[in-house]
C-alpha cells in the first residue's frame, strides 16, 4: 500500500497524508471485493522431524523462553499466524522472525542462549561492601556530610558514596540494596538516622572501647522490653491453608511486664530481671547486680540510649559512688564507665536485636495464662540462649535465637530495633 501512496506522491504534491490515503484504499478495496491486503508477510518455519519431540518437552518446561520458542515453532508449523502467536506468548513479530531466521540457519542448538553466568565470589563481596556503606550512611544526618538536606534521597546517597569511597554506584542499585534488606521510605515512624551532632564523635569511642576491650573489661547494651500486656498475641504462624486465624479485639489483660536486661558483647551473655517501671531506682538495681556479678572484673562499660532515667543525676550520682576507691576497696567491684549511644540511635543497641529475637519466640502467638508463666518462659529462652553462647562463644547458634534480627555484635551498618514488633 505505501508503494502506491509514493507513485501517486512523486507526481505531485499528494492530497492526502499517508494514514488518511490508507483508509481510502481500504474502503475502495473493499467495494470492489478485491482482496484484504495483508500487512505482513506470514512466516512458516519448517521444524525438523528430530527436532519436535525436544520442542514438545520445551511446551512442557517451567523455562519461560523455552515454552515461547516451542509454542511459536509448533503453532507455526500447525499454520497458526503470527499475530495469534504473538499475542499469546507476548511477544513481537520481530522476536518471532529472529527466532525463525536463528533456527534455519543454526538449528534448534543455537536458539536457547546460556544463562548469565553466576557473579563472582568478588563481585559478591564488592557489593556486600556497598550495601554496608550504604546503611552506614543513613545512620548519619545527610548535614554531617555537607548535604543541606533533612532526609537522604536516593540520589544524595549516590553522591556521597562516590565521594567518600570514590566508587560510583547507581540510583537502581541503591533502591535494590534497601530493598531486599527490607528498607522502605515512610512516614516518621521508622527512625534510622540520628540527629545528634556528635554522632560520629560517639560511634567513634564506643567501637575503639570495643575494639580495644581487655581479657578483663566487659561491655554491656542496656535496655528494656515492655511494658507489654499478657494476653493472646497475634503474629505469624504456620496454618492449613483453609485456616482463619483470629484473635479477640477486646480481651483483658492479666497483668504487664517490662524486662530490663544487659547483653554482655564479648560473651554474649544476658542478664536480666523485670521491673514494674522504667526509672532511675531500676537502673541503679542493674548498675548493682553487674557489678556484683562481674566484680572480678576490672572495668565495666555500660551502653544505653538517651531516655531520661539513663542521663538522670541521681544515676550519675550512683556511679560515681561505686566508682570511689572506698567503695571499691570495700566490696571489690570493678570500674564502671558510660558509652552513652547517640541520640536517636536506638538501630545500634545491640540488645533491642535479642528482645526482636525474643518477641518473635516468646511474645507472638502468645497466650499464657498468668504473668508467672510468662516470665517463666523468658527466663527459660535467655537461659538457654546463655548456655549456648557459652558453649559455643563464636558460633550464633541454630536455635530460636536465630530469630534476632541481627548479629549480636555492635556493627555501625546493624539495625537492631524493629519498631513493629513492640
Amino acid at each position: 500500500m505505501i508503494d502506491v501512496w509514493r507513485e501517486d506522491a512523486a507526481t505531485g504534491t499528494p492530497p492526502y497524508k499517508y494514514s488518511q490515503f490508507t483508509a481510502l484504499y481500504t474502503a475502495w478495496r473493499r467495494e470492489c471485493g478485491l482482496v484484504k491486503l495483508s500487512r505482513r508477510k506470514r512466516s512458516t518455519i519448517s521444524v525438523k522431524t528430530e527436532d519436535i519431540p525436544a520442542l514438545k518437552q520445551w511446551r512442557r518446561s517451567n523455562d519461560r523462553r523455552k515454552w515461547e520458542i516451542a509454542v511459536a515453532f509448533l503453532e507455526l508449523t500447525g499454520g497458526t499466524s503470527v499475530s495469534q502467536i504473538c499475542r499469546k506468548i507476548e511477544r513481537s513479530h520481530k522476536t518471532v522472525d529472529s527466532w525463525s531466521r536463528l533456527y534455519e540457519s543454526s538449528g534448534i542448538s543455537r536458539i536457547i542462549v546460556p544463562r548469565r553466568k553466576r557473579q563472582s565470589e568478588e563481585t559478591l563481596m564488592a557489593i556486600d561492601e556497598k550495601k554496608k556503606r550504604l546503611v552506614k550512611l543513613i545512620h548519619e544526618s545527610p548535614h554531617s556530610q555537607g548535604i543541606n538536606r533533612a532526609s537522604w534521597s536516593l540520589r544524595t546517597l549516590c553522591d556521597a558514596h562516590q565521594r567518600i569511597y570514590g566508587e560510583y554506584v547507581s540510583i537502581s542499585s541503591v533502591s535494590d540494596y534497601f530493598r531486599l534488606a527490607g528498607y522502605k521510605f515512610k512516614k516518621a515512624r521508622k527512625v534510622l538516622t540520628s540527629n545528634d551532632p556528635t554522632y560520629r564523635e560517639k560511634l567513634t569511642k564506643i567501637t575503639y572501647t570495643l575494639s580495644h576491650l581487655a581479657s578483663d573489661e566487659r561491655f554491656f547494651s542496656v535496655d528494656e522490653f515492655g511494658p507489654f500486656a499478657v494476653k493472646i498475641q497475634g503474629g505469624r504462624a504456620l496454618v492449613p491453608g483453609d485456616y482463619i486465624r483470629t484473635i479477640p479485639q477486646r480481651q483483658k489483660s492479666k497483668g504487664s511486664l517490662i524486662c530490663t536486661a544487659a547483653l554482655e558483647l564479648s560473651t554474649n551473655q544476658v542478664t536480666h530481671f523485670y521491673s514494674s517501671k522504667k526509672n532511675t531506682g531500676e537502673m541503679i538495681k542493674l548498675l548493682r547486680m553487674l557489678i556484683e556479678q562481674y566484680k572480678n572484673e576490672k572495668r565495666l562499660f555500660l551502653s544505653w540510649d538517651s531516655a531520661s532515667w539513663h542521663i538522670s543525676k541521681a544515676l550519675y550520682k550512683e556511679i560515681e559512688k561505686v566508682n570511689s576507691d572506698w567503695f571499691r576497696s570495700q566490696n571489690n567491684t570493678p570500674l564502671v564507665e558510660l558509652m552513652p549511644l547517640p541520640v536517636s540511635a536506638q538501630f545500634l543497641n545491640v540488645i533491642e536485636s535479642v528482645f526482636s529475637g525474643l518477641a518473635r519466640a516468646i511474645i507472638h502467638n502468645s497466650d499464657y495464662q498468668s504473668v508467672d508463666e510468662c516470665k517463666e518462659a523468658i527466663d527459660g529462652y535467655f537461659s538457654e540462649r546463655n548456655k549456648a553462647f557459652a558453649d559455643h562463644p563464636r558460633r550464633a547458634g541454630n536455635k530460636i535465637w536465630g530469630n534476632e534480627r541481627v548479629e549480636a555484635i555492635f556493627k555501625e551498618e546493624n539495625n537492631c530495633k524493629d519498631p513493629d514488633w513492640r
